[in-house]
């Protein structure tokens, strides 16, 4: 009798990907979806968030749309002990939910009122939804968090986009802080930069917005081992 190979069993994952009912965290979770994963589709707005997961459809991965304002600590603690009791795991968080991109704000003349709902949002958003689903997973010993930063977050023309470039600034900060503390515990943190995308953000002009989600999915499929801690662009490290 022929020796029967041993047929792999799937990995079952699990992805939260926040601000995702449109741009380039809907393309996000629609890749991360036809790679097979369970994708909950995070969305301030939830009527929005189910309109986008419907689209989703008959992906080979299920998206379920969740109320997710990553502002909001008690949001973002709600949705952590739901993803508990439901699922008991998550593997993939992508924290793409940012904005105030202020284009003509300058360093000599701030509106710190901007300046603080651009941290709110892009830095401490970010904190809080990687600090609530981190024990998840600790869990399993199996982690990708992909912060989505900017590369005006290192560059250093320009004198524009001071809350957000500032804002960005520290999430990569952040990225690597928490990198460096999960060191060898099987999770790997890294900021990813999806280059200027034709999106409602980013405006038109950019490039498609299939190729700067790309790039994020990479990121967040990382195998084991998974480089950590670093800054990446369409699958390349680029400076800090």
């Amino acid at each position: 009798m022929a020796k029967r190979t041993p047929v792999a069993t799937p990995v079952y994952r699990v992805a939260l990907v926040s601000g995702a009912n449109r741009g380039i965290g809907f393309e996000v979770a629609r890749q991360l979806s036809e790679r097979g994963m369970t994708v909950l589709l995070g969305a301030r707005d939830l009527d929005k968030g189910l309109h986008a997961a419907r689209k989703l459809a008959g992906a080979a991965g299920e998206v379920i749309a969740v109320q997710l304002d990553v502002t909001h600590q008690d949001e973002v603690d709600a949705l952590a002990r739901w993803i508990e009791v439901t699922y008991g795991r998550l593997d993939v968080l992508v924290n793409n939910a940012g904005g105030h991109y202020d284009h003509d704000a300058e360093a000599s003349t701030p509106d710190l009122a901007s300046a603080r709902d651009a941290l709110d949002t892009n830095l401490f958003g970010a904190w809080r939804l990687s600090s609530a689903t981190l024990p998840l997973m600790r869990k399993h010993g199996y982690g990708r968090i992909v912060n989505i930063s900017s590369g005006c977050a290192t560059a250093s023309d320009g004198s524009n986009c001071v809350a957000y470039r500032t804002s960005k600034a520290a999430l990569n900060a952040y990225t690597r802080t928490l990198a460096s503390e999960l060191e060898g515990s099987g999770i790997a943190v890294n900021a990813v930069c999806p280059g200027w995308v034709a999106t409602e953000l980013g405006g038109p002009g950019g490039r498609p917005v299939e190729r700067g989600a790309a790039g994020i999915v990479w990121a967040a499929s990382l195998p084991v081992p998974a480089p950590t801690g670093r800054f990446f662009r369409d699958g390349e490290i680029i400076p800090w």
